[in-house]
């Protein structure tokens, strides 16, 4: 089990919370993203609701799949980098209920990629273009290049970047972190 932190003192003037909305995502104090997910989730009902309406009024499947990918689904996945591997399994779940209801209503075809396959794929171009790209914000956090690949034949890997040490759970779910380790067998 793990240990608590002892709660601190409040300061004068300071408000203590349990959690933070950085840059639209909502990150609680124990990097959970539990409540993210649930305004996702209730968000996305309200324009389920919203679409049927829509569609009551005569528009057509195309134009709803249009509005549907303009909204629920840029919604979904907006900063999903960031927060995706803080996600817990009921959470995943969730957000797969959303897209599966989305599917079943007609709102998006269904060959549509689960949610996880779209993050996949975002973090794939997000971290090609970070190696490729000197000038990408990411490019400076990403380590030195390794030197044993340049001394031996070895099994071509996505990237030559030294990879880091394991520290913690938490800097294992970072992105660059996960994405360096990720197809390296």
């Amino acid at each position: 089990m793990r240990r608590q932190a002892p709660e601190l003192p409040p300061l004068p003037g300071i408000v203590h919370c349990r959690s933070l909305k950085m840059l639209g995502v909502v990150i609680a104090d124990d990097f959970s993203v539990t409540q993210h997910v649930q305004q996702l989730v209730t968000s996305s009902a309200q324009t389920n609701y919203a679409l049927r309406v829509l569609r009551c009024h005569g528009l057509g499947n195309a134009a709803l799949q249009h509005v549907y990918r303009a909204t629920i689904f840029a919604r979904l996945t907006y900063a999903a980098s960031a927060w995706r591997d803080f996600i817990k399994a009921s959470d995943l779940q969730c957000i797969n209920s959303v897209m599966d209801r989305a599917r079943r209503l007609g709102y998006c075809s269904p060959d549509t990629p689960t949610f996880e396959e779209l993050c996949d794929s975002a973090n794939d171009d997000l971290f090609t273009k970070a190696l490729r790209s000197l000038d990408h914000l990411l490019h400076p956090l990403l380590p030195q290049s390794s030197t044993a690949s340049q001394h031996y034949n070895l099994k071509h890997r996505a990237h030559s970047l030294q990879l880091p040490e394991h520290v913690t759970q938490l800097s294992d779910s970072n992105f660059l972190t996960g994405m360096l380790y990720k197809n390296i067998y």
